[in-house]
């Protein structure tokens, strides 16, 4: 063989094996880069839009449907508006609605006097967290002991207690939430997520998978004195 061409051969073999080891290194980075728990929020934000993509076209469907009855007659027009009235008194909270989920019980944790005393008790705050998370992880229907959770719902600190609906309510508490039960769970018990906070500052968090849920309908007076339907201009 020319002297010349096993020269070249050899050259252009070592390039090739430093390219191909250098992208194997390259390759272990970006793996070992991606922490185990971001995997895991990415996978539940994926599972999430899959959700939402397949209610909009359900959606679609169903607006698509009330429209074909709107343009048989009268009674299917009725029909079609009954059903979007039932449809939409659901979303606002007014109806009692049933269905899987969670529920999540939040109390302070009792120590002895020689541990110590705990950081502070369960505040409105979070309450307020859990379920902003159970919100993000896909829940449709929230209650805390008993009182509905909608848009105006306020979670506030009134002295000792924590209002709800301007309602007084006391631990232990207890928070359901309808939804995908394994969705729901996973969100919370994320690793260095929420609950582990939440322990850590001496709160005892139980978070249990029920088959089904039935959750209270909304049962105060709703009252905007400011927010008025915009008009259509003529």
């Amino acid at each position: 063989m020319n002297k010349t061409l096993y020269v070249s051969i050899t050259l252009v073999s070592l390039v090739m094996g430093l390219m191909m080891a250098l992208q194997f290194r390259t390759a272990g980075r970006v793996d070992s880069g991606v922490p185990y728990d971001r995997v895991q929020l990415l996978t539940t934000e994926l599972k999430q839009l899959e959700k939402e993509y397949a209610n909009l076209l359900i959606e679609a469907s169903d607006l698509e449907e009330k429209v074909a009855k709107a343009e048989k007659g009268r009674p299917e027009a009725s029909q079609a508006v009954f059903d979007e009235l039932v449809k939409v008194r659901q979303l606002a909270g007014m109806t009692k609605l049933e269905g899987p989920g969670v529920e999540v019980n939040l109390a302070p944790i009792r120590r002895e006097p020689e541990q110590g005393d705990n950081l502070f008790t369960v505040r409105d705050e979070d309450l307020l967290r859990v379920v902003n998370e159970l919100r993000a992880s896909g829940a449709e229907a929230l209650a805390i002991n008993g009182q509905r959770i909608i848009s105006t719902s306020e979670i506030r600190l009134a002295g000792s207690f924590i209002d709800i609906n301007l309602t007084r309510i006391s631990p232990p508490y207890s928070v359901l939430a309808i939804g995908s039960a394994d969705q729901l769970e996973s969100g919370l018990l994320i690793k260095g997520g929420l609950v582990d906070t939440m322990r850590d500052w001496g709160v005892s968090v139980t978070v249990t998978k029920k088959p089904s849920l039935v959750i209270p309908a909304y049962n105060h007076r709703i009252h905007l004195e400011y927010a008025k339907p915009l008009k259509e201009a003529q």
